[in-house]
């Protein structure tokens, strides 16, 4: 049961992928980030200001220019610092591993870690500096860390009376779609701070305003919006160019299952990080790929069919272990419900094999909830947790209704 080879990873989700490198003169109205706007105009309210920016590798105008450069050629401009988030300013460090403080060799400027020994902006680096700007692609994910380092920055800004400027992005996997239990307060860490679904639907500048609006952080906020944006859009309806978000998501079809696969860890299934389709599987020793594929494509599931799929980790946990299981091949992606895929990938397990399945507590912090785990274990259909979740997604969701740029 092999799964893709290298190459054929690249083009893993045919329907998703093929329209993911457009010309941008094929599109209508050519998409504008909030950055493109920036250094167009945006930027004079803030001439001689002393800035602070942070980014990292996917900081790019639509150009393919880095926002660091374009900003350091303009004279008017005081670019004082960066910032950089998990993964680091490039985007080569695994995920989890601690971040230093460093110097940008290109510009010179100092280049302060915010996942390393401290995860929000210090006074003594913020020293000097008025306003920070905000520039980082997010990939739609509550458990992406992207979006808890905005927070971070945010209530510095907060407490220490500094202005911040988020440059927006497109959400990757949509604006339309909303799914996942609301995170629980008890259940608070980095890779959930607020009490967002696990698929939230919103860009950078939403969350901002979500951020302040509904969640007290009261920062002197200014958002530059994209044009020609669509909550309907998908990456590959905007023409743009995908840059790696961090190393595991190499690909945009990546982030359109990384929240179908990236949750299952913490139950015992690997998701084929190292491998040539990362977040595209689910494997684990012993398990019947066979049976298991059988199981999901009888569910009919919208968007989404699976084979089976076998992988050797060369590293980590695994090593040296065949896997077995199923490999993801999204055929819809703007009907692809991603977390529902996660709830039906761990009930076919429970059903063919429940011994793989491990209940530890890193679910909850996970998930944002108890109620995955629990009701798991006592044999709930995935239909039935959608339900137990509906009331408190649908409050979510009207009180994100206030905070929407685009429509």
């Amino acid at each position: 049961m092999p799964i893709l080879t290298r190459a054929e990873a690249c083009s893993l989700f045919v329907g998703a992928c093929a329209t993911a490198f457009l010309p941008r003169a094929a599109m209508a109205a050519p998409l504008e980030l909030g950055c493109d706007r920036f250094i167009a105009s945006a930027w004079t309210e803030l001439r001689g200001k002393p800035l602070g920016l942070v980014t990292n590798q996917t900081g790019l105008l639509s150009s393919g220019e880095s926002l660091i450069d374009a900003l350091a050629r303009n004279p008017a401009i005081r670019l004082r610092a960066l910032f950089s988030p998990e993964h680091g300013l490039r985007g080569t460090q695994s995920a989890g591993l601690t971040v230093r403080d460093g110097r940008d060799p290109a510009t010179g400027l100092p280049v302060f870690s915010l996942y390393g020994k401290t995860r929000r902006p210090t006074p003594a680096m913020l020293a000097g500096i008025d306003a920070l700007l905000f520039d980082i692609q997010d990939v739609g994910a509550r458990t992406y860390t992207y979006i808890s380092t905005l927070a971070m920055v945010m209530q510095t800004a907060a407490a220490l009376g500094k202005s911040v400027w988020v440059l927006d992005r497109p959400n990757p996997i949509g604006g339309r779609l909303v799914e996942g239990p609301v995170l629980e307060p008890a259940f608070s860490s980095f890779i959930g701070l607020y009490p967002l679904p696990m698929r939230h639907g919103m860009t950078m500048g939403e969350i901002a305003r979500l951020y302040r609006d509904a969640f007290g952080i009261a920062c002197d906020l200014q958002i530059i919006p994209m044009r020609n944006y669509a909550r309907s859009m998908l990456w590959s309806d905007t023409g743009l160019r995908w840059v790696p978000t961090s190393p595991n998501i190499p690909h945009f079809s990546t982030a359109l299952t990384y929240l179908s696969t990236g949750p299952l860890g913490s139950a015992g299934i690997n998701s084929g990080v190292g491998s040539p389709a990362p977040f595209a599987l689910a494997l684990a020793p012993g398990l019947d790929g066979n049976a298991l594929a059988a199981a999901l494509n009888a569910r009919a599931l919208e968007g989404i069919r699976f084979s089976p799929a076998s992988w050797t980790p060369q590293r980590g946990y695994w090593r040296g272990r065949e896997l077995t299981g199923v490999q993801l091949h999204v055929t819809e992606p703007h009907r692809f419900y991603s977390v529902r895929a996660a709830l039906e990938i761990l009930a076919a397990v429970r059903g063919i094999d429940p011994q793989t399945l491990r209940y530890s507590s890193g679910w909850d912090k996970v998930w944002g909830s108890d109620s995955v785990r629990i009701m798991l274990q006592r044999g709930v259909a995935p239909e039935a947790m959608l339900a137990h979740w509906q009331p408190r997604l649908a409050a979510f969701i009207a009180e994100r209704e206030q905070v929407l740029l685009y429509g």
